[in-house]
This record gives structure tokens, sequence and C-alpha cells, in this order.
């Protein structure tokens, strides 16, 4: 087995560790003092956003991998690297978690372990660094596919660096400078893997299509820029509240989420243009991507919303941002990531019985987010609206009213889990049925 699948592997038993933490952590909001006694809400909070977030960064690098040596025609330069690479994180990431379970903590949010442990991560990513440039060798008259992956492999590398300087003094000891570095690193750093996957979803449409309009087409390097503008400024509608400098709020609420528009441009025009024949034969991949495309569309009308000032000072720190990140993460990067997991797994859609199984799991996990998500939505509305009251009720008359929208988000979440459960058994059943067929 190849290293890019691998990391997809490790990614997936990742997805799975978050969707149980997710589902237990659903459960606390619903159930006062679920597994308090030995798994508190403040472990399972970060156990949940920490094994995400190693899902989604471990397969963009196990898909940036893979389609590298498509796009190159060759091996990976240095092949030693990328397996220390993977053993480093393999090794660490259960460290982080098993971190959680016993209560050491001591970093901030996304990355709420020990900063020792973020050295490991360092390395790897280091590693990463150098084998994916020796491989590429040049960047002259490269599709863009391949700048968005120069980009977020570098600025992920020095993003991460960045949400580290709280442990100088000089930042540390100055509360607005913290904020605004924490909340800017974190921002710039969710548009680096972004990047990655982005440059992922062009090239494999590339692929389905059989040509390459999209990855050298002035709207897609148009894509580009405003990524990466979006990347260095849309993160300061997180610091609206904060007395810092305006022009950097102007700046990020003209580029918020501008990048979405563009991508979901791109992937409407694309599909228009494919043949049933493409469509069939990449039928698994084409499904998740024409998923993210709506959820492209539902995150950037909510994005729009919440990055204007007046509303911000609403929605800011409610459970919207939670709807947000939520629909952003599994909706879009989830959704594109199991295209490319299903394309690189060379995954057919399997017997009747199989299709049948994803269809419903597809279907189960698409309808459950936006239930989710509006359910959170709503939750947030009534939060701001008591938290703005200047006749507050008490806060446990505010939570009771609240109940419903738990329960339901309690619920909806069990069942978006059990909708990847059944894509996941597809997942394995038919791409263990392929490689058998391969084999005899």
């Amino acid at each position: 087995m190849n290293s890019s699948k691998k990391f997809l592997i490790a990614g997936l038993f990742l997805l799975v560790a978050g969707l149980l933490f997710g589902i237990t952590g659903t459960l606390q909001y619903c159930i006062p003092g679920f597994l308090k006694a030995s798994l508190s809400f403040e472990k399972i909070r970060p156990l949940h956003v920490s094994s995400v977030l190693f899902w989604i960064i471990l397969s963009a690098v196990g898909s940036v991998i893979n389609y590298l040596q498509e796009h190159s025609g060759r091996e990976i330069r240095f092949p030693v690297l990328v397996k220390i690479q993977f053993w480093i994180f393999v090794l660490t990431i259960p460290v982080i978690l098993c971190s959680y379970l016993f209560g050491y903590f001591g970093g901030r949010e996304y990355w709420e372990f020990h900063p020792v442990l973020a050295i490991p991560i360092v390395t790897g990513w280091l590693l990463f660094l150098i084998h994916f440039f020796s491989t590429l060798k040049s960047l002259k008259q490269q599709p863009v596919y391949v700048w968005m992956w120069c980009t977020g492999i570098v600025f992920f590398l020095f993003t991460f660096l960045e949400s580290y300087l709280w442990l100088i003094p000089y930042f540390r000891n100055n509360i607005i400078t913290d904020m605004t570095l924490q909340w800017k690193s974190y921002g710039s750093m969710v548009g680096s893997w972004n990047m990655l996957i982005y440059g992922c979803s062009i090239y494999l449409m590339d692929k389905i299509s059989g040509h390459q309009q999209y990855s050298f087409s002035k709207t897609a390097f148009l894509l580009y820029f405003l990524g990466l503008f979006n990347l260095m400024f849309n993160w300061g509608h997180h610091i609206y509240s904060l007395p810092t400098h305006s022009y950097i709020k102007y700046i990020s609420y003209a580029v918020s989420m501008t990048e979405l528009l563009i991508l979901g441009r791109i992937i409407y025009n694309w599909k228009a243009t494919l043949s049933t024949a493409k469509k069939h034969i990449h039928y698994l991949s084409y499904r998740f991507l024409l998923a993210a495309d709506v959820w492209v569309f539902l995150m950037l009308v909510q994005a729009i919303l919440i990055s204007i000032p007046a509303i911000n000072l609403y929605t800011h720190g409610t459970h919207i941002t939670v709807a947000h990140t939520m629909g952003a993460t599994i909706g879009i990067n989830t959704m594109l990531l199991f295209s490319f997991v299903y394309d690189i797994f060379g995954t057919k859609k399997g017997t009747i019985r199989s299709k049948k199984m994803f269809d419903y799991g597809y279907m189960m996990a698409n309808i459950s987010l936006f239930i989710f998500c509006l359910s959170l939505i709503i939750a947030g509305i009534l939060r701001s609206k008591w938290q703005m009251n200047p006749d507050q009720p008490a806060f446990s008359t505010m939570m009771q009213q609240l109940s419903p929208f738990y329960i339901l988000f309690c619920v909806s979440g069990i069942t978006l889990a059990a909708g990847f459960f059944l894509i996941l058994y597809h997942l394995i059943r038919n791409t263990g049925n392929n490689a058998k067929n391969r084999l005899f």
C-alpha cells in the first residue's frame, strides 16, 4: 500500500473517533451529568475537535501526495521522508488524544494539548514541505492546483508557528495582541488547509472531465488569489469586538469567504460540461462534489451575514458560529475529502444492495447536517437575543427554552454520524472487493 493511502486510512480512523466523541458531546448537552465523572465535556470537546482537525489534515496530506504523483508522472523523490512524516503523525496524534483523556492540557483552542507536542507536528510538516517541493521541482507553467498546494503547505507551517507566539511573554502579556494573534493565526490556518483541499478538488474535476480547462482558467486563478487574500485577511471578522485597527476590519469584511463564491461557480460550470459517461465512471466522487457545491452555497450565505459587523455583534460566540464551523467542516471539507478518498481507492458502486446503502448514508448525512446546523442557528438566535436583553431572565430559564433545539441537535448529530458510518461501511466493503478482484 502506498503512503498516500496510509494517510487517508489514518484520517478515516480519526473521523470515526471524531464522530463518536461528537455523539458523546451532543448527549452531554441533553443529559446533564452524562459521563461527567469519567469523560466530562471539557475533555470531550478537544477530543472531538482535534480528531476532526487531524482527519482533515491527514486526509488532505494524503490526497496531495497522491495527486502530486499523478500530476507529475513520477514517484515522490524522497519516499523515506514520507514514511517518517506518516509515523511522526501516527505516533503523536494518539499521545495528544490520550493527554486529553488524562486531563493534561496546556494549549489554546484547536490545539489544547501541551505545546511540547507541537514540536513533532512541526517536524512532520517540514518533511512534507521538503519532499513535496523536491518532487515538484519547478513552478513554471503549473496549473492552479499546484500553486494552491504550495501556498497551503507554506502558510500552514507559518500560521501553526504563529499560533504559538503566546508562549513568548511579549505577546502573552498584552491581552489585545494575544487575542488578535490567536484569531488571526487560526483563521489563516483554516485558509491554509482549505488551499490544499480546494486544490485537490480542482485537480479531481480536471481528472473527471479529462482536460485542464479549469485549472488553467482565469476563474481558477482568480479563486487562487482571492483565496490567498482571504487567507491573509478574512480572519478579521472574528475580532470586530476588539479595539484593533479599523482598516483590518474593513478589509476582512470585504474579502470574507469570497473564494467560496468562485469555487461554487467553478463546480457549477464544470458539472454542466460533463457527459453522462464521465459522471458514471466517477459516480461516487461526483456525488460528493455535488454535495460540497450545495454546502458552499449555504455556507457562503451564512458567512456573508455573520461577517456584517452589526450582525456579528449578536452572533459571535453563539451557536451560530458553531453552525457555520460545522457546516464548513462537514459539508464542504469532509464531502470533498470523501470524493478524494473514493477516487484514490478506486471504489466502485458495487452491488445494488451496497449502492442503496451508500445512497441511504449519503442522504442521511446531508439531511441530518442541514437539520443539525439549523437547530444550532435557532439556538444561537435565541441565545443572542437573551444576552443582548437588558432585562435578562435567569440563565437556567434561557437554557430551558433552548432544550428542544438541543434535543434536535443531538438526534440529528446521531443520524449524521450514522450516515457517515454507512458510507464508511460501503467504502470498506467495496474497496476490499475491488482489491480481491485485482488480486485474483
